[in-house]
C-alpha cells in the first residue's frame, strides 16, 4: 500500500501543473486574459553555477522580480554538428525548472545570435568552415544550422514540458539579437532574413508570443523589443497599434575589459528610467541586463572583455545583493505593482507641470488612479497637482496611489550602500609553495604546419587557444647592422623571441584591437630563429560578416641601417597551434606529470606556468583568489579553468580592471571541510 500511495501523491502533484495562455494586446502581456506588468532580470545559466542558481532566482524573487531572463549558448551546446551538451552549467533544463520551482516566468532568448560579450557571439566556431557560408543573412548554410539549433532547443523545451502552453513558466522567446544594427549592411537580403527568421520561429508553434529587439521591422506577431539604458527616451514603440511596449535589456551597469575601469551605474537613474519607461512608454515589461551578471569562466568571453561580468548589477558576481541598487529597484517593483490596475486599464493623460516638470495620468472610470510626476531638471522642482504640493528631487520620478499619495521616488534611497568585504584567508605566496614548468618556444624546425604566408590566426587556431606560435629562420648578410624587428598585428597581443631570447611584447585594446611592435634585436652572423606568439584575448562577438574577422600578424619586416630591409611576409613560416602545456593539459592533476617541474625561481619570464597544492580552509564563506601579483593568463583550480586575467594591463587610474577571481563549488572545492587539497596551475604570458 505505501508504493501505491506514494505513486498517487506523485501523480497528485504532476496534476497541479496547468497550461496557461499567453497573448497581448496594446498594453501588455496577457496570461490567461489577464494583462501583467512584468519585472525581468537576466540571469545567464552558465555564467554561474547549478549550485548557485536557487539562491540567484530566490534573491531576485525576494527583489520583486517575476521573470528570469537568459540566453541559449549555442557554443556551449553544440560543439560540434549534432553533438550536444547540456550538463553541469549548460543544463538549461535543470535551469528553467529551477525557475518555475521557484514561481517565476522565464524568458528564453534562443537567439541563436547572443552577442552578449561572449566568444564569437555565441556560435560555434565550426560554423565558421561551413562552405558558402555567411552569417546572419539571407544565406541558406547559415539558415539551415540555425533553424536546426533554434528547433533543437524548442523542442527540448517542449519534451520537459518548459512552454507556458504547457503548464511551464516560458511566456517569451527571442529570436534574433539587436539585427537592426547590423540589418543595413546586407540590404535586400538582411531584410528578407528578418522576415525568414521571424516565420521560422512562430511556426515552431511554442504557443507564447515571440520576440525581436532592437528590430524596427519585426514582422507580425513577433514583437519588436528595446534594448538601451534609457528606453523611455531612445524607444520609438511598438510597430503596431496592438503590440506592448517591452525593454528586454535595461542594462544595470555596463560589461568592463581590460585596461579600463569599471561603470558604475546608480540606482537612482536605473530607477527613474523605470518609471519614465512605464509612464511615458506604456511600458509593462522591463528587464534588467544584468541582474546577475557572474563570471565568464574559461575562454567563453569575448575579446578584451574580463572574466567578471557585470559585477555592478542587483546581485554582484558572488551572488551578493548590491545596496542601494537591489533594494531601490525592489521598492519600485513593489509600488508600481501596487499600482498596477490603473496602469494597465486606465486612461491614460499627461499635463506640464513647469518647464521640465510633467505628469503622466492614469485613471479608471471608477475612480482608480496613479500618477507619475516627472522632474527633468538638474535642480529639485516645487509642483502643483490636484491641490497638491509636491517636492520633487532634481532628474526623478515620484509615483503618486490614488494620485494623491507619493509611495516612491527614484532619487529617495532608502538603503545604505554596501562594500564587498574580502580578508585574507590563507597566503601561499611563498616561493617553495610554488613549482614552474617554462613553455617552450618553439623553432622553425619544429613546426609541422608551414606557409609561405602569415595565416590568419583564428581560421589556423579553429578555437582550440588563444595562442598561435609564427616561426621562421632568417639569415641576414653580413652588412645587416641595428636590425630593427617591425610586426604588424591586427590583435590582440604579441611576444617576440629571437634565438629563444625574449626581446619584447606588445599589445592593442578593446577599441584598437590592432598594433605595431617594434625592437632593435640581436641577430648572429649565421641562421637565426624568430618566434613570435600572436595572442587572442577572446573572440570576436558581434557585427556584420563575423565569419570574416581576422587576427593574428599581417605584416612582418627587418629594417637594417642603410636602408636594407627584409619583407618576410611572404617568407616560408612555421606554424604551432597553442602552448606545450595546453597541448598536455597539464592544468589537470592527472596530467601534471607529463612535463618536468622545477622549483620556483627567482626570476619572472614569460610562459611560464605555477602550480601549488592548498588546503582549503573551514568554513562556508565564498572564495576567491588574489592574482594581483601575476601578469597575464589564465587559472585553473582542479582542472576547471576560471578565466583569464591581464591584471598588468592598468587602467588610467594606475589599477588593474580586475584582480579577484572567483572560486566556485564547480571547481571541486568543498565547503566548511578541512583537508580537502585542491591544485592551482596558472601560465603568465
Amino acid at each position: 500500500m505505501r508504493g501505491w500511495r506514494l505513486l498517487w501523491l506523485m501523480v497528485a502533484a504532476a496534476a497541479v501543473v496547468r497550461a496557461a495562455e499567453v497573448t497581448y494586446d496594446r498594453r501588455s502581456l496577457l496570461i490567461d486574459g489577464e494583462r501583467k506588468i512584468l519585472f525581468s532580470g537576466s540571469i545567464h545559466y552558465p555564467r554561474s553555477t547549478p549550485q548557485m542558481w536557487p539562491s540567484l532566482i530566490s534573491q531576485a524573487k525576494e527583489g520583486g522580480v517575476d521573470v528570469i531572463q537568459t540566453y541559449v549558448f549555442w557554443n556551449l551546446h553544440e560543439t560540434q554538428p549534432g553533438q550536444y551538451d547540456f550538463s553541469g552549467r549548460y543544463d538549461l533544463v535543470e535551469f528553467i525548472k529551477e525557475i518555475q520551482a521557484q514561481g517565476l516566468y522565464a524568458c528564453l532568448r534562443i537567439g541563436p545570435f547572443v552577442e552578449a560579450e561572449w566568444a564569437y557571439g555565441g556560435f560555434p566556431f565550426w560554423l565558421h568552415d561551413v562552405p558558402g557560408i555567411t552569417f546572419r543573412t539571407d544565406n541558406e548554410p547559415f539558415k539551415f544550422y540555425m533553424q536546426n539549433f533554434t528547433a533543437k532547443i524548442v523542442s527540448l523545451m517542449k519534451s520537459e514540458g518548459l512552454y507556458a502552453s504547457q503548464g511551464g513558466p516560458i511566456i517569451l522567446s527571442q529570436i534574433e539579437n539587436e539585427y537592426q544594427n547590423i540589418e543595413a549592411a546586407f540590404q535586400e537580403q538582411g531584410s528578407s532574413y528578418v522576415r525568414w527568421a521571424a516565420s521560422m520561429a512562430v511556426g515552431l508553434e511554442t504557443g507564447v508570443p515571440w520576440v525581436m529587439c532592437k528590430q524596427n521591422d519585426a514582422p507580425d506577431p513577433v514583437i519588436n523589443t528595446c534594448n538601451a539604458m534609457r528606453c523611455g527616451e531612445t524607444f520609438a514603440g511598438p510597430n503596431s497599434p496592438n503590440k506592448p511596449s517591452l525593454w528586454t535589456e535595461n542594462w544595470t551597469s555596463f560589461y568592463q575589459v581590460f585596461g579600463k575601469g569599471p561603470y558604475l551605474r546608480s540606482a537612482e537613474d536605473i530607477a527613474f528610467h523605470v518609471a519614465l519607461f512605464i509612464a511615458k512608454m506604456n511600458g509593462s515589461y522591463i528587464n534588467y541586463y544584468m541582474y546577475h551578471g557572474g563570471t565568464n569562466f574559461g575562454r567563453t568571453a569575448s575579446a578584451y572583455i574580463i572574466t567578471s561580468y557585470y559585477d555592478q548589477a542587483p546581485l554582484d558576481e558572488y551572488g551578493l545583493k548590491r545596496q542601494p541598487k537591489w533594494g531601490q529597484l525592489r521598492d519600485l517593483h513593489f509600488a508600481v505593482k501596487n499600482c498596477s490596475v490603473p496602469l494597465l486599464h486606465g486612461a491614460k493623460s499627461n499635463l506640464f507641470l513647469g518647464p521640465l516638470q510633467q505628469a503622466y495620468v492614469f485613471e479608471e472610470e471608477n475612480g482608480g488612479c496613479v500618477s507619475f510626476l516627472v522632474n527633468n531638471d538638474s535642480r529639485s522642482a516645487t509642483v502643483e497637482f490636484r491641490n497638491l504640493t509636491v517636492e520633487l528631487p532634481l532628474k526623478s520620478i515620484s509615483i503618486l496611489q490614488n494620485c494623491n499619495n507619493v509611495i516612491f521616488n527614484t532619487a529617495t534611497v532608502n538603503f545604505k550602500g554596501n562594500t564587498r568585504a574580502t580578508m585574507i584567508t590563507w597566503k601561499f605566496d611563498d616561493e617553495d609553495k610554488w613549482q614552474e614548468y617554462v613553455d617552450p618556444t618553439p623553432n622553425f624546425s619544429d613546426t609541422s604546419l608551414m606557409s609561405n604566408s602569415l595565416l590568419e590566426q583564428m581560421n589556423t587556431t579553429k578555437d582550440i587557444s588563444d595562442y598561435l606560435w609564427y616561426t621562421l629562420e632568417f639569415q641576414p648578410n653580413s652588412s645587416c647592422t641595428r636590425p630593427v624587428l617591425h610586426v604588424e598585428s591586427q590583435g590582440h597581443a604579441a611576444h617576440v623571441f629571437v634565438n629563444g631570447v625574449n626581446i619584447g611584447f606588445a599589445h592593442g585594446n578593446h577599441d584598437v584591437k590592432g598594433f605595431i611592435l617594434e625592437y632593435l634585436i640581436p641577430l648572429i652572423n649565421d641562421m637565426n630563429n624568430i618566434s613570435i606568439l600572436s595572442n587572442m584575448v577572446g573572440l570576436p562577438d558581434s557585427g556584420p560578416f563575423m565569419e570574416r574577422k581576422v587576427a593574428g600578424l599581417i605584416e612582418v619586416e627587418i629594417q637594417c641601417d642603410h636602408n636594407e630591409l627584409y619583407n618576410l611576409t611572404e617568407h616560408l613560416w612555421g606554424y604551432q597551434v597553442s602552448l606545450v602545456g595546453e597541448k598536455l593539459q597539464i592544468y589537470e592533476e592527472k596530467n601534471s606529470h607529463k612535463v618536468l617541474w622545477s622549483s620556483k625561481s627567482s626570476q619572472n619570464q614569460p610562459l611560464t606556468w605555477y602550480k601549488s597544492v592548498l588546503n582549503v580552509p573551514e568554513g562556508s564563506e565564498l572564495l576567491a583568489l588574489n592574482l594581483s601579483t601575476m601578469g597575464k593568463g589564465e587559472a585553473w583550480i582542479n582542472g576547471q579553468s576560471i578565466g583569464r586575467y591581464w591584471v598588468s594591463f592598468l587602467t588610467s587610474s594606475g589599477s588593474p580592471s580586475q584582480i579577484l577571481y572567483a572560486v566556485t563549488s564547480e571547481s571541486g572545492i568543498t565547503y566548511g571541510k578541512v583537508g580537502k587539497y585542491t591544485y592551482s596551475y596558472g601560465h603568465v604570458i
